[in-house]
């Protein structure tokens, strides 16, 4: 009597398979340096972020709203002097600020991102 079913492609075992093909994805995305992230989110923000997920340019669009919210250290010369203690490359922008105004004996305020004097200080910084 012969089985029924899906005819075999294969000597390995279902579970071998899935095992073996989610080692791959896994490599495949390591080469492509895509990380994945799991942060706990309120229902309705998760949900708005799933649909967004979907845009073609999701990732190019998220960037750039991040890039509001948070400073790359190596980007801001007198900011990484500042923060020459801290192992993070990105700290959000409020932080950069207030590294900026309790430090601002050591830097050079006419230098100073206007972006985050304008989000910030009301355009002005409190020295």
């Amino acid at each position: 009597m012969r089985p029924t079913g899906r005819p075999k492609t294969s000597r390995q075992p279902r579970q071998e398979q899935l095992r073996r093909a989610k080692r791959a994805q896994r490599a495949r995305q390591r080469l492509a340096n895509i990380v994945e992230v799991q942060i706990p989110l309120p229902g309705q923000v998760a949900a708005k972020l799933a649909a967004a997920r979907r845009a073609p340019n999701f990732a190019e669009l998220l960037d750039r709203a991040l890039d509001r919210f948070v400073v790359r250290l190596a980007n801001y010369p007198q900011l990484r002097d500042l923060a020459w203690n801290r192992v993070d490359e990105f700290i959000t922008a409020g932080e950069a600020f207030q590294l900026y105004e309790r430090n601002w004996r050591l830097i050079d305020a006419a230098s100073l991102d206007k972006r985050l004097k304008t989000d910030f200080g009301r355009d002005e910084i409190n020295a």
